[in-house]
């Protein structure tokens, strides 16, 4: 039998290579199937006993990722991020207000409301005011996915990453979101500013436009009930520290409460759930684990030069940058999570969160959310080529990661 290391490397490298190409000859894959297959040959070769792998899933990442996908789903049956989008968007009367409005109120949800499920729900409404505008899309759907990103880093549960930081890192939730502020929000600003310059000529038109106001179907009753604990829940992660709960209890305690009072049947929101992304990051912590008991990561680590200081912000950057365009911003993540918990630094674990979410608007295949907008953009015969995305990637994450880098470098 060859050695451990041997066979936890194997398994390693084919679980990645089907989470980065997930179109392979004769395969049926995609990132989770990979991560399953992954998991499962960790166990039988014996890298990791039955019981090791079942400790290896950190628990608390996976109930604050199902409580806020109960709350979420819920919200979104409701009808609430539809209401949200077309309110906001019919105060503007030119298109540069229609940019800001979408770029700002696209980054402010995503930080609240898990970023992937915004663009979902706001997608449609864009495209729908556009088309009934007469107006290109493209630069508002390209301002949408870059500011879902930028905004999503703003707090810990904005997006899947910052969810796993924040439950390994113990940060607390206001803490991180005082950091991540001036990043936020100076490159939203940096996206309005970029998509204006790149398409000049479709904002240099200052003639009114008007769109059809679209009708929709809202469950206010609902809402009477879902948006006042979601409100709850928010509270509930700004006071963790303070009352001695985590965010993972805080969590499954709105989604228990939102299907016990809620107007929808809760069979209903169970179907929501995105159970396969669970099973993806159970399946991701298993392989991780597997590859840390090997000494993988210890190679990793000495590769990377990871260090505590400036030095190994820099490095954490850079890294992220090329990685999150490989493997997807969630596995490099989770790649990374051994090897910074024994560094214990808050610096470091700031600049993970701050760099795998901004590297996702560096490319089309950068972060979820990304691919999510360019599909049900194409659903309606609407294109973004990817040069064209990497146009303003370019620019978008160069400004936002030197912001991230300036601020952390004065806040620490």
């Amino acid at each position: 039998m060859p050695p451990t290391e041997t066979i936890a490397l194997i398994i390693f490298i084919i679980t990645y290579t089907g989470i980065i190409f997930t179109r392979l000859p004769w395969l049926t894959v995609d990132r989770p199937s990979s991560a399953f297959f992954g998991a499962v040959a960790i166990i039988l070769s014996g890298v990791l006993s039955f019981d090791e792998a079942l400790k290896a899933i950190d628990y608390n990442t996976i109930a604050l990722l199902l409580g806020m996908m109960i709350i979420i789903s819920v919200l979104e049956l409701d009808g609430f991020f539809t209401l949200i989008a077309h309110k906001t968007i019919s105060f503007s009367k030119s298109r540069k207000q229609l940019l800001f409005i979408i770029t700002f109120v696209t980054g402010v949800a995503s930080a609240f409301l898990v970023n992937d499920a915004v663009v979902l729900l706001f997608t449609p409404v864009i495209i729908k005011i556009c088309q009934s505008g007469k107006l290109n899309p493209v630069p508002f759907l390209i301002a949408e996915i870059m500011s879902s990103n930028a905004g999503s880093a703003l707090t810990i549960t904005g997006n899947p990453q910052n969810i796993l930081i924040g439950i390994n890192s113990n940060l607390a939730y206001g803490k991180f979101m005082l950091i991540m502020l001036p990043v936020s929000l100076l490159s939203m600003l940096a996206i309005y500013f970029i998509v204006l310059i790149l398409y000049r000529k479709e904002f240099n038109n200052e003639e009114d436009f008007t769109f059809a106001d679209v009708p929709e179907s809202y469950n206010y009753k609902s809402m009477n009930t879902s948006v006042p604990i979601f409100i709850l829940v928010l509270a509930g992660f700004f006071l963790s520290k303070a009352i001695n709960i985590s965010y993972s209890m805080i969590a499954l305690a709105g989604g228990s409460l939102i299907l016990l009072l809620g107007r929808i049947k809760p069979s209903k929101i169970i179907k929501q759930v995105d159970w396969v992304l669970l099973l993806f990051f159970a399946s991701l912590f298993i392989v991780v684990t597997g590859a840390e008991k090997a000494g993988l990561l210890s190679f990793l680590m000495n590769l990377f030069q990871i260090k505590s200081g400036f030095s190994g912000v820099l490095t954490i950057h850079l890294s992220s940058l090329v990685l999150s365009q490989v493997v997807s911003n969630v596995p490099f993540t989770i790649l990374m999570l051994p090897i910074l918990k024994p560094l214990q630094s808050d610096v470091l674990w700031m600049a993970l969160a701050s760099a795998s979410t901004l590297a996702g608007n560096l490319t089309i295949i950068g972060a979820m959310a990304n691919l999510i907008v360019i599909e049900i953009a194409g659903a309606s015969k609407i294109r973004i080529g990817f040069f064209q995305f990497l146009k303003a990637g370019i620019l978008v994450t160069a400004i936002s990661f030197i912001i991230s880098l300036v601020t952390l470098w004065i806040i620490f």
